[in-house]
């Protein structure tokens, strides 16, 4: 199990890191560090950092298998952050839904797309016990 003090990384591509500061300041995130080639974000509590690739193509955004995000204990921080993202009119690639309905597995979820393609998830699950 992970030791909450620790940090998860993730790196992604960006076609245009001024778009993509603009995008997760909009969510919420704070910019920690910004590079010519980089920026890196806390992204709810861990590091995301998008690297500049002047090549890069944005792909045909698909839910699966490619995505990242956040899964909420709380409802009220998920509700908060759909908010500020509809608020901030951020690029919805799938409005906030129920997955898995009247099963124990039950979530409410949502997509964002950020300026490069890559897929957000955003999730609260009714019971806590199915989180991982």
């Amino acid at each position: 199990m992970r030791d909450p003090k620790n940090v998860f990384h993730l790196a992604i591509p960006s076609h245009d890191l001024g778009m993509a500061k603009e995008f997760y300041e909009l969510l919420g995130c704070e910019v920690a560090r910004t590079y010519e080639d980089r920026i890196t974000l806390n992204f709810f509590g861990d590091q995301v950092v998008c690297h500049f690739d002047e090549g890069y193509e944005p792909p045909e955004p698909k839910m699966y298998p490619r995505h990242f995000g956040v899964t909420f204990v709380e409802e009220a921080e998920f509700q908060d952050v759909y908010k500020r993202s509809k608020g901030a009119q951020l690029k919805f690639f799938k409005d906030v839904f129920f997955r898995f309905q009247g099963k124990r597995e039950e979530h409410k979820t949502f997509f964002l797309e950020d300026p490069s393609g890559n897929l957000l998830e955003f999730k609260w699950y009714k019971d806590p016990e199915m989180i991982y």
